[in-house]
């Protein structure tokens, strides 16, 4: 159909193209294995090449040509009996430390998973290392960075690649301008992002080129953890000669999707990325694995979103932040891999570092069904049952915890309006004040007079790896819509809508099934293959509507099939968010508002006048069931990913080891991590806070991805630049720049900074700060821009679950940078603790009892911190009150690992590879 793009049409210029994996050239080797220091707990030193495969226990795969590591005959080695009670987890880190962990201390290692210990640290060697373009390209960065330091210091820089292979996704980027209603809207905006990205490119163009062992899949292709499920992740990977389980990392915190083939991979910082790149093993501990046991079947038009958002409210009270989950049981097992996927997408929004599901023949199944060989999907079997990975194989695995959840309880939900976490039943609409008859009826009035309506629907997106790779969802949405139109049913003028798959092959079962012009009909064309609305890339509204939305101070709001919604994320003009499955986003897009009851009010109306509600559009589950059967085919994720992943032949020059910066970009910047206040001398005395902050800070309040507003520091600065304001994009886009990106630091307008109050004394909404000691308040940036004149060392106060949400390295890079040496809070999402300390900042945990509540701060104080860091250490921090007073309370230093204390120490983790770097270079 005309302005519906062609089945994996990309850019055509020269240079989008992938290359395959080379080995690389220069190399360092590693280093001498010595014991490490009275710390303890390395063992040796980490290597800048990943240690060669070990020789003891490896063997035959039965009826393969390829051999294997038997982890079994390890762990009954050590411990008899110990290997049926491993979970999954376990078992998969058994093999990696058979396989690749100092031989002298695998058995070392091994204790601390069969006896359950964390007591020492244990390596983990990812297979590879999955990026999207935003933080993939920051890390990248990072990298053209350190080559320039290290050529500074008489080092070759040409000798800094990736030693795992880096598959970087370009997904992120694109905005969605022009909306679904527009026939033309996937080469508009696809336009836009190359015209607006042209630096970015330009700059993952030379990576591509410049760097060994990466692989780019260009912009316009998909999701990279869409891909990553129905294409990158062979589920058991195959290396010289060797077959083992597939394990990555992915600077997204959603990379726990794949975690539905029963693949470990899990979500980082582009920091921690960055380490795994080098060749440093990711050091850890044994985490805490709890089963899930999943009983019950879901009830009549109950999708796998209204479950993964049940789930996560359940999880959450659970607290299993940090935890590896293991779904299982005959709920688990009845579960389709699209519904897996589903839950284990969502892994961040409960807190969970990984989300497993078993091997088992819904996975072969899937694996057919996305087109990978009968070869691979054989390997796939024989292995997993060989090595104790299949599901049968886990009957008598022990837990530390063991939850149950019934699937049969399971209500049509949607969650908000701020958080993923707080679900909302659609039954309990009124209940919670979302939806009264009053309210319907005003809304519906203003309807009537040509206005918007309060509580209207802004934006409803069907986007984000959540759902679009489940076509259940999809084809649930597209039958909805259907029955929409056939009601004689359209979207309200208003809202904005979009449909953004996360594969090109969600177009082609959309067209074998008939059903997409049904949903290009209602709004929700194509408008690109890529993470939109859902990493708050949601575009530009109609200006009439935007100038309303102010004039009026409407409560306009956006409904999307995502799993983020945090407050100021999705639209600077979306004052709250609900997520919801597609078919609830094609609902909500017809009503045009939330102030209704959808399981009770009708939507709208038919050509004769008479209501249609929910229950007339909403398909039988038998019927999605057919049309998934019939339209869903192997041939076609053939079609898309044969020619995306067919490799070009490489030619011409080589490109230069270093980057030729572009003085004037506002995308791609050398960056100062070897100078400015990171090069100066580190105290943690007489601190004074930044911020004093709640609970639930998400990296979204501390660094915004959304749209860059002109009034905004970033905006201004861009304004300077000669960046005509269409242009500005959006803040998640300029993280290669960091003079763009230190603007957007607590840039986020939904900000509430306990030191800036009211008369009254209520805390003030907005990126706001008080500098000390005038006692002013500020703009967040003027407060920041003085004190990096000062060079005042500053310090972030805060409340529990500090930097949930999404892996944002410049969460951390911009407190950093701002001069800020520790942050004291209730509590720390893992990610983003990891991130602080792969910036040189120290985490400190308020011990139970303990908050800025109790201690009665205010932001007056200076604080200092007594004591020597080191895992698990009880510190001091020490107050000082404005009237002379000092009060000293306990702290834990959250830095858990030696690993983590020797990044500390090294100021972060490039620094710490630029020192050992150059020492080697030195003693070669």
């Amino acid at each position: 159909m005309p302005g519906r793009p062609a089945p994996c049409a990309g850019p055509d210029g020269p240079g989008w193209g992938q290359r395959p994996h080379r080995c690389p050239g220069r190399a360092l080797s590693a280093p001498p294995s010595r014991p490490s220091p009275a710390r303890g707990g390395r063992g040796q030193l980490p290597s800048f090449e990943s240690p060669a495969m070990n020789s003891l226990h490896r063997k035959p795969l039965p009826g393969t040509q390829l051999d294997w590591y038997d982890a079994r005959e390890a762990v009954e080695a050590l411990q008899p009996g110990a290997w049926a009670g491993l979970p999954y987890t376990a078992r998969v880190h058994a093999e990696n430390i058979v396989r690749r962990a100092d031989p002298a201390r695998i058995n070392d290692y091994l204790g601390q998973l069969v006896r359950r210990e964390r007591t020492l640290d244990f390596p983990w060697f990812p297979a590879r290392v999955v990026c999207h373009d935003i933080l993939g390209q920051t890390a990248l960065v990072d990298l053209a960075g350190l080559r320039d330091a290290i050529a500074d210091q008489g080092g070759d820089p040409a000798a800094v690649n990736p030693v795992v292979p880096v598959q970087l996704i370009v997904d992120h980027s694109l905005a969605v301008e022009c909306g679904g209603y527009d026939p033309q809207a996937f080469e508009k905006n696809r336009a836009i992002e190359d015209r607006r990205n042209a630096d970015r490119f330009h700059f993952i163009e030379w990576c591509r080129h410049a760097f060994d062992n990466v692989e780019v899949i260009p912009p316009g292709n998909g999701i990279m953890h869409q891909i990553n499920l129905e294409k990158m992740s062979p589920v058991v990977y195959v290396h010289d000669g060797v077959a083992f389980p597939d394990t990555c990392v992915g600077t997204d915190s959603h990379t726990p999707h794949v975690d539905a083939l029963g693949v470990i991979a899990i979500g980082v910082g582009g920091l921690e990325a960055e380490n795994v790149m080098l060749g440093r093993a990711s050091w850890m501990r044994t985490p805490e694995i709890v089963a899930v046991e999943l009983a019950g079947r879901p009830g009549p038009g109950i999708t796998a979103t209204d479950i993964v958002l049940a789930l996560t409210e359940f999880l959450r009270q659970q607290r299993v932040v940090g935890a590896y989950l293991e779904f299982r049981g005959p709920g688990a097992a009845a579960l389709t891999v699209g519904d897996r996927a589903t839950i284990s997408n969502m892994a961040p929004e409960y807190g969970a570092t990984a989300a497993m599901f078993f091997i088992d023949g819904n996975t072969l199944d899937y694996l057919r069904l996305t087109g990978r060989s009968e070869e691979q999907v054989a390997l796939v079997e024989t292995y997993a049952k060989a090595a104790g990975l299949w599901a049968d194989d886990l009957a008598d695995a022990r837990y530390e915890r063991t939850l149950h959840f019934d699937l049969s309880a399971v209500e049509r939900n949607m969650a908000g309006p701020s958080n993923p976490h707080r679900r909302l039943p659609t039954r309990a609409l009124a209940e919670r004040g979302i939806a009264d008859p009053a309210k319907l009826e005003a809304a519906r009035a203003a309807e009537r007079e040509g206005q918007l309506p309060d509580g209207a629907v802004i934006i409803a997106a069907i986007t984000s790896c959540t759902n679009t790779s489940n076509p259940h969802n999809v084809i649930a949405a597209a039958l909805l819509a259907r029955n929409a139109v056939q009601k004689g049913l359209a979207r309200k003028p208003w809202v904005k809508t979009s449909l953004a798959p996360g594969s090109r092959a969600v177009q082609l079962y959309l067209e074998e099934s008939g059903l997409l012009p049904h949903l290009e009909q209602l709004g929700f064309g194509i408008v690109g293959f890529a993470c939109t609305t859902c990493n708050g890339m949601s575009g530009a509204l109609d200006p009439k509507i935007q100038q309303e939305i102010v004039d009026r101070d409407l409560y306009a709001v956006a409904v999307l099939s995502g799993n983020r919604n945090f407050d100021g994320r999705i639209h600077p003009y979306a004052k709250q968010a609900f997520l919801a499955s597609p078919p609830l986003v094609v609902a909500y897009a017809i009503a045009g508002t939330v102030r209704f009851d959808i399981e009770k009010d009708p939507l709208g109306f038919d050509a004769d006048g008479n209501p249609v509600t929910l229950k007339d559009l909403w398909p039988s589950d038998a019927e999605i069931d057919a049309v998934v059967k019939a339209s869903v085919k192997p041939e076609q994720y053939r079609a898309v990913y044969g020619p995306m992943f067919r490799l070009k032949v490489e030619g011409g020059e080589p490109a230069s080891p270093l980057y030729d910066w572009r003085p004037q970009s506002t995308y791609i910047r050398r960056p100062p991590y070897w100078e400015g206040a990171l090069s100066g001398e580190r105290t943690l005395r007489g601190m004074r806070p930044l911020a004093v902050l709640g609970d639930n800070i998400t990296t979204d309040h501390i660094s915004p991805s959304n749209a860059i507003l002109p009034s905004s520091a970033a905006g201004e600065y861009l304004a300077s630049m000669g960046l005509p304001e269409e242009d500005f994009n959006s803040y998640a886009t300029h993280r290669g720049d960091h003079l763009t990106a230190q603007r957007a630091t607590f840039a986020n307008p939904k900000l509430l900074n306990e030191m800036v109050r009211d008369d009254d004394g209520n805390v003030v909404q907005g990126s706001l700060a008080r500098l000390e000691p005038e006692g002013q308040v500020m703009r967040m940036w003027e407060v920041i821009e003085t004190y990096m004149q000062r060079r005042q060392p500053l310090v972030i106060i805060a409340g529990a679950d500090y930097g949930q949400g999404s892996s944002r390295d410049w969460a951390a890079k911009g407190v950093r940078l701002a001069g800020v040496e520790a942050i004291v809070a209730e509590g720390f999402e893992r990610i983003h603790r990891t991130n602080l300390i792969g910036m040189g900042v120290l985490p400190l945990q308020f011990q139970p009892g303990t908050t800025r509540l109790t201690l009665g701060i205010d932001g007056t104080e200076t604080f200092d911190v007594v004591g020597t860091p080191a895992p698990g250490a009880t510190l001091a921090l020490v107050v000082h009150r404005r009237d002379g007073s000092r009060v000293e309370v306990p702290v834990t230093c959250r830095l858990d690992s030696d690993e983590e204390l020797s990044i500390y120490e090294a100021g972060g983790v490039l620094q710490r590879f630029a020192q050992d770097f150059l020492a080697r270079s030195r003693t070669a």
